[in-house]
């Protein structure tokens, strides 16, 4: 497949998302992982919708480089939110080896990620084989939380 880009609504509902949450309403599974930049060191933040398998929080980048990605695999480290509850969490990238089972979970746990990558040109029927054959392409991390005190 090509090489995707974001769609030019992606920045503006992205920031719809983070105001929503930041008025403390949690909207379906949807968090938000806030890091700091890794060129900067100041907070960015990105809407995403991880998955609970097999005991542990996963998420998938959706699309190959993306920036919140690169900030995440840099800080390793984060606040992760949904409404007005914050948990700090350790940032794990999986090998692609790692990354395999998780991916091909992805399109039972998060359905309206099926959509969003169809439309992306990343998968063409959404099908557990194609987001597995995905673990090259797309970074896949465990966020770990971090014990409180």
């Amino acid at each position: 497949m090509s090489s995707p880009t974001p769609p030019g609504w992606l920045k503006p509902m992205n920031k719809v998302m983070m105001a929503i949450q930041r008025l403390g309403i949690a909207v379906g599974p949807t968090m938000v992982l806030t890091v700091p930049g890794r060129k900067t060191g100041r907070p960015h933040s990105t809407p995403m919708t991880p998955f609970k398998l097999d005991g542990h929080l996963y998420t998938v980048v959706g699309f190959p480089g993306a920036d919140w990605a690169r900030n995440a695999r840099a800080a390793g480290a984060g606040t992760l939110s949904r409404g007005r509850k914050d948990r700090r969490v350790t940032i794990v990238e999986l090998t692609p080896e790692e990354a395999r089972p998780v991916l091909r979970a992805f399109p039972i746990e998060v359905p309206i990620g099926v959509g969003f990558m169809k439309r992306s040109g990343l998968v063409r029927d959404g099908t557990p084989e194609e987001f597995e054959a995905l673990a090259d392409q797309c970074p896949v991390f465990r966020l770990d939380p971090v014990p409180a005190g």
